[in-house]
């Protein structure tokens, strides 16, 4: 048996294998968030630890036999939080989260240094974790002195579970200090914050053991033996590990929280100047590209605060036929925007509404906006070299048929949809553990699932939605002195 633990933005999942990769148990325990501050966006650690233990704990009361055979866990985590410990691993401030853009004057400051782009391979964007820590040296000073250890959230969880200060190549791609070619951190981007290599955690692949599970948390959970508990990966990575995307040509879409678009490589790739991510993918001698909107299926869940009507009930409101573009145009830019403009301080608009705009015809404008961004990331792949042939969709807009009709047709890409099961972080983390305690072939493990059904383009509107995406493109330049 293996698990996988996801430390997500919302909560964490935690997911119970068989060694056929069998789904046997699922657990979820919700996480808040505090937005003390507009830009602000923290989680309380202590919060990642209580939500493991109510997953693990769950799994437990109900398949106790089962977990008792467990012989890996692997670690799946949202990215760029920074969680700062002192000396006797005592948590210093709330972590400042991957959607938290306070840090906009350091990343600018961080970024014209021309060694970060250079050695990290990516700009320097205000939600990733140096800024963040940088922003602690120049508001907190004191809390800044006392750091003893710099962890991303679920190397943090991996703490409390083995005692071990490690994180992977993936995660900590997205810092800001690693250089992703060469995979090891970088002694002058840490040196440029002020930082030093003793603050980082030790770097493993995400397939490679990172530790065992401490006495304690084993008889906690009946298990006979200490697992091993595998690297893992940011969850993005993991993501793709769920889903078999390791090899150059293969790509998914995420319509969750955030929106991503997601490109498996050979090689590394870096191409900052477009704002795509060139990271660490989980498994060794591969890299990934990736564009990142902040708002994607949060842009719906926002607007169904607004109506008072469930996000779900608002798609299917929309019915199952593709329409025409709804010439509404919706900016998913709520909490500012990463690829392709690096802007944290741009913010949403409707624009083009009348009289006639009712509650469908923003709704359809609320999704196709959302496309329309994924669409600007597709172009800043294809800009650094990478060229989509299909996609396969995944996250909770994906769950709605007619928003994958307009991406199908808006991208002109086929967009697959995976047979039913679990494809996401959770279940990426647990094949890593397989792999770390195992000498089976990555092949064999992160093997692609079966497809349910495509979404191919339709021609029949094609061209409009070409034509409704390059008036898009004029908007964001246009509300950008007015929206600062």
């Amino acid at each position: 048996m293996y698990i996988g633990i996801d430390i997500g933005t919302s909560g964490v999942k935690s997911l119970l294998i068989d060694e056929s990769q069998n789904i046997i148990a699922t657990a979820h325990h919700s996480i808040k968030i505090s937005r003390p501050h507009t830009g602000w966006s923290e989680q309380n650690p202590e919060d990642w630890i209580e939500a493991t233990k109510a997953t693990l704990d769950s799994i437990k009361q109900s398949h106790a036999k089962q977990m008792s055979a467990v012989l890996g866990i692997g670690l799946s985590g949202q990215m760029h939080g920074a969680t700062l410990l002192d000396k006797h691993d005592k948590i210093l401030r709330p972590c400042m989260l991957w959607n938290d853009t306070r840090s906009n004057f350091e990343a600018e400051q961080m970024d014209s240094n021309p060694d970060f782009q250079k050695i990290s391979g990516n700009i320097v964007f205000p939600g990733f974790t140096a800024p963040k820590v940088s922003w602690v040296r120049n508001n907190e000073p004191e809390i800044f002195s006392r750091i003893h250890k710099v962890l991303l959230p679920k190397d943090y969880v991996r703490l409390w579970l083995t005692g071990e200060y490690v994180s992977d190549m993936s995660d900590a791609s997205g810092t800001s200090w690693l250089n992703v070619e060469k995979r090891q951190w970088s002694s002058t981007l840490l040196d440029a914050c002020e930082l030093n290599q003793n603050q980082m955690p030790r770097l493993v692949e995400g397939s490679e053991v990172s530790g065992q599970l401490r006495e304690k948390l084993a008889k906690r959970w009946g298990v006979s033996n200490p697992p091993l508990v595998a690297g893992g990966a940011g969850d993005n990575a993991t993501s793709a590990c769920g889903m078999g995307i390791i090899k150059e040509g293969q790509s998914f879409v995420s319509l969750g929280t955030s929106g991503v678009l997601f490109a498996a490589n050979s090689s590394y790739s870096p191409n900052p100047k477009s704002a795509v991510h060139a990271f660490c993918h989980a498994i060794p001698d591969t890299w990934h590209q990736m564009g990142v909107i902040l708002s994607a299926a949060d842009s719906l869940n926002w607007y169904s605060e607004i109506t008072g009507v469930p996000a779900n009930d608002l798609s299917k409101e929309l019915g199952n036929e593709l329409k025409a573009p709804s010439g509404v145009y919706f900016l998913p830019y709520l909490a500012g925007e990463r690829t392709p403009y690096n802007d944290s301080s741009i913010r949403g608009a409707f624009i083009g509404m009348s009289r006639n705009s009712d509650r469908k015809t923003l709704t359809q404008s609320v999704l196709e906006g959302v496309v329309f961004a994924i669409r600007d990331n597709m172009a800043a792949l294809e800009a650094s070299g990478t060229q989509l042939r299909s996609l396969t969709a995944v996250g909770g807009g994906s769950k709605s048929h007619y928003w994958l009709k307009v991406l199908a047709t808006a991208l002109n890409l086929p967009i697959d949809i995976p047979a039913k099961g679990d494809f996401g972080g959770a279940f990426g983390a647990a094949r890593l553990a397989i792999l770390a305690t195992s000498d089976q072939a990555i092949s064999s493990v992160l093997t692609s699932p079966a497809i349910e059904q495509s979404f191919e383009p339709d021609k029949e509107y094609i061209d409009q939605y070409d034509e409704a995406y390059n008036t898009y493109k004029k908007l964001y330049p246009a509300i950008k002195s007015v929206t600062k």
